[in-house]
């Protein structure tokens, strides 16, 4: 079953589809919410696939639109990462009220990962049950710090009101927030199963960033994936199998091979 919502998010209402597996009465799932990177949308086939391949295996997932991205409300401009740790808090707020829902966990690719790396090290194992990060753009910090954004330079030290990239502004608090993010100090805090796939031949994100964040967790897998790159446009099912297989072991106690 897939259901479009609208949640309230840090500056607007959250475009939103949620799918659920058919239950029998008064039984509940687990829950997993599904969080893009820089620029996407709820729409990005990988999301869509994992959604997909959950759901058939018994588990529900929310997948949502950032401010200022796709049909969500806000402007770009005016995203950051922490005004995206905030819509992050209130979907997850509104599937906990779920009656449906018996635990939750979080995904995300790139941006979406290190907003799902910070939640999760903020609130702990007691509200989030496991977490996967594909491809977590850990970088943009460091690059932000250097003064650069997706290839495009500024002076790190005078930041402009906000520099253009893929005919989108990206605003001056996005670039100052990103220079002083706490990313793998607030992370490390998580003590849940993680699971990190990451493609060596990254176009945009060096894999020594996952590696970094598998060296912070106590109870984590790590899939550096030879010859894959951002997008997991060379092998998407097989990234998916890694993601779906971890849950359904970690959240139904289950040890299926889907390789």
């Amino acid at each position: 079953m897939s259901t479009q919502i609208n949640i309230q998010g840090a500056v607007g209402k959250l475009d939103a589809i949620l799918q659920k597996p058919m239950l029998p009465p008064n039984h509940k799932c687990p829950i997993v919410i599904l969080m893009h990177g820089l620029m996407m949308r709820k729409e990005f086939i990988l999301l869509k696939k994992i959604a997909d391949r959950l759901q058939m295996i018994g588990i529900a997932s929310i997948r949502f639109d950032f401010n200022g991205h796709g049909q969500s409300e806000g402007e770009f401009q005016d995203m950051t990462v922490l005004s995206e740790i905030d819509d992050a808090k209130q979907v997850c707020e509104y599937a906990h009220s779920l009656d449906f829902v018996d635990s939750l966990s979080l995904l995300g690719h790139s941006q979406g990962g290190v907003v799902a790396s910070m939640l999760a090290g903020e609130w702990g194992v007691s509200k989030i049950k496991s977490l996967v990060l594909m491809a977590p753009a850990a970088v943009f910090k460091d690059q932000a710090i250097e003064g650069s954004t997706l290839g495009y330079r500024f002076n790190p030290n005078d930041i402009p009101e906000y520099v253009s990239a893929y005919g989108r502004k990206i605003g001056k608090m996005y670039l100052k927030t990103a220079q002083e993010l706490p990313i793998y100090e607030t992370a490390a805090n998580y003590q849940g199963d993680v699971c990190i796939i990451q493609g060596k031949k990254d176009d945009l994100v060096p894999y020594t960033y996952a590696e970094r964040y598998a060296e912070i967790y106590k109870n984590c897998e790590l899939h550096l994936l030879d010859n894959e790159v951002h997008l997991f446009g060379y092998d998407m099912d097989n990234a998916i199998n890694i993601a779906v297989g971890f849950e359904d072991k970690v959240l139904l106690n289950n040890n299926k091979c889907f390789l």
